[in-house]
C-alpha cells in the first residue's frame, strides 16, 4: 500500500521480501525477450506493421 512517504528504498525492500526467484526470473525473461524483439525486430515487414500500427493508434512517428 503507497503511502505519502514512500521512497525508493522502502519499495525495494518490499519487493525483495514480496517476489519469489521464479517470479523475478520470469520478469527479467519478459524484458529480455522484449528487448530481443524490438533490437532484432526490424525485418522490414515488421517494422512497417508497426509503423503502420503507430498511426492507427494516431501516434505521429516523422
Amino acid at each position: 500500500m503507497a503511502t505519502a512517504n514512500d521512497s525508493v528504498h522502502g519499495r525495494i525492500e518490499s519487493a525483495r521480501t514480496e517476489l519469489t526467484a521464479t517470479k523475478t526470473a520470469i520478469g527479467l525473461a519478459f524484458v529480455a525477450a522484449l528487448g530481443f524483439a524490438l533490437l532484432f525486430g526490424q525485418d522490414p515487414m515488421l517494422h512497417d506493421s508497426m509503423h503502420n500500427f503507430r498511426h492507427a493508434a494516431g501516434i505521429t512517428c516523422h
